[in-house]
């Protein structure tokens, strides 16, 4: 019979070979309590590749005493969750507990096959053990999410992972007929991206390598041996929103840096150089704005040029542009303007345009006054004279606000000298 794989060989049989998720599993934790009691709720585990989820089920399963069920979405679909079900509602002397039904890769259900689970959980037929790698709140359909916790797990950390290595060197039936020595970890840890699953594959692959029984494992060994683990990036999933997130708050909090790394992590997993330059030129708008024009310049003309030039040359237009938004002046006044100027427009009622602004292209228009009053700037010094231009039942309203930047605080002055007290107010941020 082969050998099972290093990772499956120490996989752990019970919380107390865990290693990592404590908050998860300290005594006074909602599973440690429910494993306790033996009422274990539906549940959806929710973490990266290689943090537990598979592991956890089977824990749970185990301490409980419960027939344990598991299937793949990737492979099965609505006929074989009928037929688990279906062997879960009858009674039977063979059973201990309760059947859970663990289905691994959950988000990969379309929305029918997780409305076939809904009853079976609901009337507690089943124990509904769900993993996912995507956010379960935009993959899981309100009614199955509802009855369901949902427990969060973390990439182990690198303490975690360390530790993982010299328990599989020291207990493992294998490994330790070798002479292992663990010399240096953290290039392994750093390959294996938060993943023990990953890790111990790793260091089985390094093992394998070697004929000899004395073995030291060191950075530069892994180095020569391993290749640059692949970043972590799904251009559909959540890491790619997470990212673009982190990059757009970055640069909108003025830190050119923190721009670059996460524009790099997005450039270097291969997203769209197109979705970057479009988000930025939101960006200059939003939250630059007039405290800056020429920013909204430069992020269309960086559009421009990513969309003639492409990839590899786009990371350096893509890359200047970032700095200079992240160190420009910012300002999200008009930002907020014309959000609250749509929101009054939706909310208030819809009054007539005044007649000295209507225009007048035909006699019985003028016969009705269209136009009449209505003050021609361009014939007055500086361009400019006082008249109304809103309803007269709106005379005075306010939305854009200038914030404290030197553009819009010459903006203020202007709209100051030229309104008087019909415009008093600013927002001093």
């Amino acid at each position: 019979m082969d050998m099972p794989p290093l990772a499956e060989r120490m996989r752990p049989r019970n919380l107390s070979e865990w290693v990592g998720q404590e908050s998860l599993i300290h005594p006074k934790s909602f599973l440690s309590l429910a494993l306790e009691q033996k009422r274990i709720p539906s549940m959806i585990f929710w973490g990266p590749p290689g943090c537990g989820k598979t592991t956890l089920a089977g824990i749970i399963a185990e301490t409980t005493q419960s027939t344990f069920h598991s299937i793949s979405a990737i492979h099965s679909g609505v006929k074989e969750i009928r037929e688990i079900i279906e062997i879960a509602k009858k009674p039977s002397l063979f059973k201990n507990g309760t059947d859970i039904l663990f289905i691994d890769e959950i988000h990969r259900f379309n929305k029918s096959q997780q409305d076939s689970l809904l009853e079976a959980v609901e009337r507690g037929w089943i124990i509904l053990l769900g993993a996912t790698t995507e956010n379960p709140s935009f993959e899981v359909i309100p009614a199955l999410l509802s009855r369901c916790q949902v427990l969060v797990l973390k990439p182990l950390s690198g303490e975690n992972l360390t530790s993982l290595l010299e328990k599989a060197i020291r207990t493992d039936s294998v490994l330790k007929q070798k002479n292992i020595q663990l010399k240096e970890s953290d290039h392994l840890v750093t390959l294996s991206g938060g993943d023990a699953r990953r890790l111990l594959n790793l260091l089985e692959m390094l093992i394998l390598s070697s004929d000899q029984n004395d073995i030291k494992i060191t950075n530069d060994w892994v180095d020569s041996l391993l290749a640059r683990n692949p970043l972590s990036y799904d251009k559909s999933g959540e890491g790619h929103y997470d990212t673009i997130s982190a990059f757009i708050k970055s640069v909108r909090g003025s830190d050119p840096n923190a721009s670059l790394y996460w524009m790099a992590r997005m450039i270097a997993s291969g997203e769209n150089p197109l979705f970057i330059a479009r988000r930025m030129l939101v960006l200059a708008s939003e939250d630059i704005g007039n405290a800056n024009p020429m920013a909204l310049v430069l992020a269309n003309s960086c559009f421009q040029a990513v969309h003639a030039l492409g990839m590899p040359e786009a990371r350096i237009i893509l890359g200047q542009t970032a700095v200079y938004l992240a160190n420009s002046a910012k300002s999200n006044s008009t930002y907020l303007a014309i959000d609250s100027a749509l929101d009054f427009v939706r909310k208030e009622a819809e009054h007539p345009v005044p007649l000295a602004l209507r225009n007048a292209p035909t006699s019985l228009m003028k016969d009705l006054d269209y136009g009449l009053g209505y003050i021609y700037p361009h014939n007055f010094p500086d361009h400019f004279e006082k008249q109304e231009y809103f309803p007269d039942p709106l005379s005075g309203q306010q939305f854009y606000k200038p914030a404290q930047n030197k553009e819009e605080n010459e903006a203020f002055i202007r709209i100051q000298s030229r309104w008087g007290e019909k415009y008093p107010e600013r927002e001093d941020h």
